[in-house]
C-alpha cells in the first residue's frame, strides 16, 4: 500500500481526533475547574475534525480504505470515552449509556471482522446523522457544564445556570434522544450488513 496516499490531510485529522481524546479525558476528570472548562473546548475542536476529514478526503480524492475503517472506530473512541466520562461525573443515567456503547462496540467488531475478511461496508447516511448528533449533544452538555464552572468560580452570588437535579433532568433527557437514535442505526446497519452477505 503506497504510503503517499495513507498520510494525508484527511487521515491525519482522523488521528488527530483519536491522540485529543485522552487529553479530554485527562481535563473532564481534573479537580481544577478551568481544566474542566477546557474540557469543552478540547472535545469540540476534536469533533470539527470529524467535520473535514471526509470532505477533504473527497473534495482532494484521497479517499482510502484506511481512512473509511480509521474515521468512525475514531468517533466511536471519542464518543464513547466522552459518554462513560458524563456517566463518571454522575452527569447522564449509565443504563442511558450502556447500551449506546454496547452498539458500537458490536458494529466496530462487525466492522473488524468483515475487513478482515475482505469486505467493507460504507457508512450510511443515517449512521453519519447519529454520529453528529451524540457529538453534539455531548458537546452541548459539555457547554453547559464548562459554563457552570465558570460560574461558580467568579460569580460570587451563587447563581447557576441549572442546579444539580434539573442539569440531569436535561442530559437524560437528550440522551434518551441519542439512544433511540442510536439504537435505530444499529438495526439498520445490522439490515443492510445482512443483505450485503447474501
Amino acid at each position: 500500500m503506497d504510503s503517499q496516499k495513507i498520510i494525508n490531510l484527511p487521515n491525519t485529522l482522523t488521528v488527530l481526533r483519536i491522540c485529543l481524546t485522552p487529553l479530554f479525558l485527562t481535563m473532564i476528570f481534573a479537580e481544577t475547574w478551568y481544566y474542566k472548562s477546557l474540557a469543552f473546548a478540547v472535545f469540540g475542536a476534536a469533533s470539527l475534525t470529524d467535520f473535514y476529514d471526509g470532505r477533504l478526503a473527497r473534495s482532494a480524492n484521497q479517499v482510502t480504505a484506511l481512512g473509511r475503517f480509521l474515521d468512525p472506530l475514531a468517533d466511536k473512541i471519542l464518543v464513547t470515552s466522552a459518554l462513560i466520562a458524563l456517566v463518571f461525573g454522575r452527569m447522564v443515567n449509565f443504563w442511558l449509556v450502556v447500551p449506546i456503547v454496547c452498539r458500537d462496540v458490536l458494529v466496530t467488531c462487525l466492522r473488524v471482522y468483515d475487513l478482515y475478511h475482505g469486505r467493507q461496508m460504507m457508512t450510511s447516511r443515517l449512521a453519519k446523522w447519529k454520529t453528529t448528533v451524540q457529538l453534539v449533544t455531548v458537546i452541548f452538555i459539555l457547554f453547559i457544564m464548562s459554563l457552570q464552572e465558570f460560574l461558580n468560580r467568579f460569580n460570587q452570588d451563587g447563581a447557576m445556570l441549572l442546579d444539580g437535579g434539573q442539569f440531569q433532568v436535561m442530559a437524560n433527557a437528550l440522551m434518551t434522544g441519542v439512544l433511540l437514535l442510536t439504537l435505530l442505526s444499529g438495526f439498520n446497519y445490522l439490515r443492510k450488513r445482512q443483505f450485503f452477505l447474501r
